[in-house]
């Protein structure tokens, strides 16, 4: 297939690439130039999306089978490539999100839960994050003159992780000594590799698929214990959790999701956040790997990264717990 990728140099975009170019397609990238390096093997077009000229430059002389738009986040950025690109491949393939849902994490969710209102042609005031992410969808659908993919996955977590959550947990974990574990360990998690995305992906651009879908892991096949623990396995620390209520972190004003990274108390408004339905994906070919392999293989290349230079999150987040706040809470835990 001749395939382009809009992005590609980042984490999801990175791993989408190395797998079409494992299948021998033919790969164009385009992106800035900024936030990664080029794939060897791929057709690299350097460019902004936000210029007319630039997709005008880029769509001149080329025809693909599939597009696959790793990096849209406004809806009238996604609608001018959309415009651009339609009529140049078979297939636009969006990668969504999770959080484009209205009622996750209160609820759980699939693919006929309700989207968030926004417009296709909304501006990047216009909401935040998830509902720009679903006025980008309608974009697409909207837009585009062929097959209209979207992806919408769950929590992503695998090497060259660009968040920080997964290898800031394995960072913690490689200090070792007594490290403060939040909640319940027994509380059930749905985790997927940024491969697995990128196959499945991959297999459904080459269908020619018209349709949507939901590609968190599948339920129940790891706990927020076993995830440390893998975590420490790798590691080899001698790191020994110590498990600390939700209640007694969120009277000492610890942030859910960002401090213990996928830490999540079972609050009404995020009780559902791991209970969201793979089971279409599944159904039309998502596997998924064991997390073992995700933690084991995140940190086979996380450890060649010095620890200065380790990325803990991005423009928006940033993760992990001061070391004294939770040495802090770790000394108040034992002195209840």
């Amino acid at each position: 297939m001749r395939t382009l990728i809009i992005g590609g140099t980042v984490f999801l975009g990175r791993a989408i690439v190395a797998e079409a170019l494992r299948r021998g397609h033919q790969v164009t990238t385009f992106n800035r130039g900024k936030s990664g390096t080029d794939a060897p093997g791929a057709e690299a077009v350097h460019g902004d999306r936000e210029s007319p000229a630039d997709l005008a430059r880029l769509a001149e002389g080329r025809e693909w089978d599939a597009v696959i738009d790793v990096c849209g986040y406004v809806p009238q950025v996604v609608g001018e490539s959309v415009r651009a690109l339609s009529g140049r491949a078979a297939t636009y393939a969006f990668i969504s999100s999770i959080s484009a849902f209205k009622g996750f994490p209160a609820e759980p969710v699939d693919e006929t839960s309700a989207l968030f209102d926004c417009a296709p042609d909304a501006g990047p005031d216009d909401g935040d994050y998830g509902t720009l992410k679903a006025g980008c969808e309608r974009a697409v659908e909207q837009g585009f003159d062929g097959n209209r993919l979207i992806v919408q996955p769950g929590l992503i977590l695998g090497p060259h992780e660009n968040v920080g959550r997964l290898p800031w947990w394995l960072t913690r974990m490689e200090r070792g000594g007594r490290v403060l574990a939040p909640g319940d360990p027994e509380v059930s998690m749905q985790l997927i590799d940024a491969r697995d995305i990128a196959a499945f992906t991959l297999d459904q651009a080459e269908a020619g698929t018209d349709d949507r879908f939901l590609t968190s892991g599948v339920p129940d096949t790891t706990t927020y214990g076993g995830w440390l623990a893998e975590c420490i396995r790798v590691t080899g620390s001698d790191a020994e959790p110590v498990w600390v209520d939700d209640e007694f972190l969120l009277a000492r004003e610890v942030q859910p999701w960002t401090e213990f990274p996928l830490w999540v108390p079972g609050t009404p408004d995020m009780r559902n956040v791991w209970r969201m339905s793979s089971a279409k994906a599944a159904a039309a070919g998502l596997r998924c790997r064991p997390i073992a392999e995700t933690v084991a293989d995140t940190w086979a290349w996380l450890r060649d990264v010095p620890a200065d230079r380790r990325n803990f999150g991005n423009v928006r987040v940033s993760h992990g717990i001061d070391p004294d706040k939770e040495a802090a809470i770790l000394a108040e835990w034992d002195n209840r």
